[in-house]
């Protein structure tokens, strides 16, 4: 399982238990988007930003943390199979340190290895066509990501 980088010192372990959390697969053109309710452990695609600039973007990711109110976000950082940094890993970071400084909001980063090939495999399954699939991978993408991390909460906890 993939290993999350915290951005910041996580909030209090009582704080970890309630409230929402949104995941983000981060793209040049696109970013997908999901929520986590972190009293059901479960998460679902929200939606697909389309914003190539910044301002657009962050306005659109504003508009969700005011709906959503989340306590946490999730950021994908890419990775090659075997391990080694993608070339738009330094991209995601940099976004990811965007997010927490404009929004002050803690953000954690998690490996994504695979998981765009995770949700398109999932919708495939699900019986979603192709191009349904194309207009909602990166949310489901984003989805696998805020899953990963919810998976890792669960097993660090298991374990105190």
């Amino acid at each position: 399982m993939a290993r999350a980088t915290e951005i910041t010192k996580p909030p209090d372990p009582a704080s970890r238990a309630h409230g929402s959390v949104l995941g983000f697969d981060f793209g040049e053109k696109r970013v997908g988007v999901a929520v986590a309710d972190l009293g059901l452990g479960i998460a679902h695609p929200l939606q697909t930003l389309h914003a190539e600039d910044n301002k657009t973007r962050f306005a659109a990711i504003a508009a969700l943390i005011a709906e959503w109110k989340p306590v946490r976000l999730i950021v994908g950082e890419p990775r090659h199979a075997d391990g080694g940094a993608h070339e738009i890993a330094r991209l995601a970071r940099r976004f990811a340190q965007r997010l927490e400084g404009r929004f002050g909001v803690p953000v954690t980063l998690v490996d994504e290895t695979l998981s765009s090939q995770a949700a398109e495999s999932r919708l495939r399954e699900q019986g979603v066509g192709a191009a349904a699939r194309a207009a909602v991978l990166d949310a489901a993408a984003a989805c696998e990501i805020l899953q990963t991390w919810l998976a890792q909460q669960r097993a660090v906890t298991a374990r105190n």
